[in-house]
């Protein structure tokens, strides 16, 4: 009987100590769920905001409003975690403490993956080139698909997929083809040193003056580039659209062989093309359509 009452006993004082806890704990409990729902509110909107703000800002990237948008909705997220951890008496100083640890090591972990994504925000904010246009660097060749945080994507010449790392396209020089509107062009033809310099010029710039593409402005000229004993090298420049470039330079091209293949004193056995492209710029040529088999390889 001594036994059987002291379980009772002890059974009652087990059920009033859960129950003053269910009590001092539900105010916790409700405020807790009260904050997650508020706070997960309250990120799904001010992530919103912060998106339709930044998109409203001319040069700004819709990945990187979408990327920055994404960090205040998960920083808004945390400091409701800890806010509802400090309700059940947490002790949020040593989370925080802990969470900042994790994140220097998350950080020194993904060092290159980090260094990625920077350079993927400067280069969404700089726009050193687009999605459309035709680059190169040391080590790549292609036309832009798609920018992202972490890499680029790029589509060479013959068709190939080449994903670059943003790192690698932001710390080195970069040559965009496709940037400026009109873009220059020259190019020589050898002449015997007897040969009339001043008919071969007026040649030239009557084969420019019939080709469309040929820009009026600047005006196309022709000049002797150089000479010795046996030739003369005459040299055509002359400004195109950038869109115009590669097709303008390999008709034109063809034009000039035929028209002093005609003249038996003027032959040119092997005209060459000359890119001296926009000042600034350097490079092999490159055409703005990401198909043409004719654009430089990598």
């Amino acid at each position: 009987m001594d036994q059987a009452s002291e379980f009772v006993v002890a059974t009652r004082a087990a059920l009033a100590q859960l129950s003053a806890l269910a009590v001092q704990y539900s105010f916790s409990v409700i405020g807790a769920l009260i904050l997650l729902v508020l706070g997960w509110l309250a990120a799904g909107l001010l992530s919103r905001w912060a998106h339709r703000g930044l998109s409203s800002i001319h040069g700004i990237d819709a990945t990187l409003s979408q990327f920055f948008s994404n960090i205040i909705r998960y920083a808004v997220l945390i400091l409701v975690i800890v806010m509802v951890l400090g309700q059940f008496g947490v002790q949020t100083a040593s989370v925080l403490a802990a969470l900042g640890a994790i994140g220097l090591a998350v950080g020194l972990a993904l060092q290159g993956t980090l260094q990625n994504i920077a350079a993927g925000i400067m280069l969404l904010v700089l726009r050193p080139f687009r999605v459309g246009e035709s680059i190169e660097t040391g080590s790549v060749t292609g036309t832009v698909v798609d920018v992202g945080l972490f890499a680029t994507e790029l589509k060479t010449a013959d068709g190939v997929y080449r994903l670059a790392p943003n790192s690698t396209l932001w710390n080195v020089p970069v040559t965009n083809f496709s940037r400026r509107q009109t873009r220059r062009n020259e190019i020589s033809v050898s002449i015997p040193a007897e040969d009339d310099v001043g008919a071969a010029q007026q040649n030239l710039l009557s084969i420019a003056a019939s080709d469309k593409r040929v820009l009026k402005d600047p005006t196309p000229i022709a000049y002797m580039a150089e000479f010795d004993a046996g030739s003369t090298k005459v040299t055509l420049r002359y400004w195109t659209r950038s869109s115009d470039w590669w097709n303008a330079s390999r008709d034109l091209m063809k034009a000039i062989k035929e028209a002093f293949d005609k003249v038996p004193e003027q032959q040119i056995p092997d005209p060459q093309v000359i890119d001296r492209d926009i000042p600034g710029e350097s490079g092999p040529p490159a055409p703005q359509g990401a198909d043409d088999p004719a654009m430089p390889r990598t």
